[in-house]
């Protein structure tokens, strides 16, 4: 009798470089806080330990910073600057559940910003809002 393979979590299991954590891959925004200002980004990718993100300005390595999306709010600090992108290691690493509800999050998240939109026009046909 032949096992079947588990279902797939959307997790990509590359170790590159010191990276052994799943990696799970997104197309999500976010808002980054810095001692000295709150900036735009993207989640690239995320795991456990850490993320990376697109920004039009990346911050320098070695620079601390507080990453927000949907329910997760997690210190971390830039490990890599790249042209474009940062990856930042999180002080503490994130759950496996957290990691799930992000994915949970961006699974929906462009059904979300849809109904918002059809509510926003709604409101605006109508007079309301």
């Amino acid at each position: 009798m032949q096992a079947s393979s588990p279902p797939s979590t959307g997790f990509s299991h590359e170790k590159i470089g010191r990276r052994t954590a799943a990696r799970l891959r997104l197309s999500l925004p976010a808002k980054l806080v810095t001692i000295y200002e709150t900036r735009r980004c993207i989640i690239l990718n995320l795991s456990q330990t850490g993320v990376q993100l697109g920004l039009e300005r990346p911050l320098r390595q070695g620079d601390a910073a507080f990453l927000q999306c949907a329910d997760i709010e997690q210190f971390g600090t830039v490990v890599r600057s790249d042209p474009g992108s940062n990856a930042l290691e999180f002080d503490v690493p994130l759950t496996h559940g957290q990691v799930l509800e992000i994915r949970e999050f961006a699974d929906n998240f462009d059904e979300l910003e849809r109904s918002g939109f059809r509510r926003i026009a709604r409101d605006w046909i109508t007079g309301g809002g």
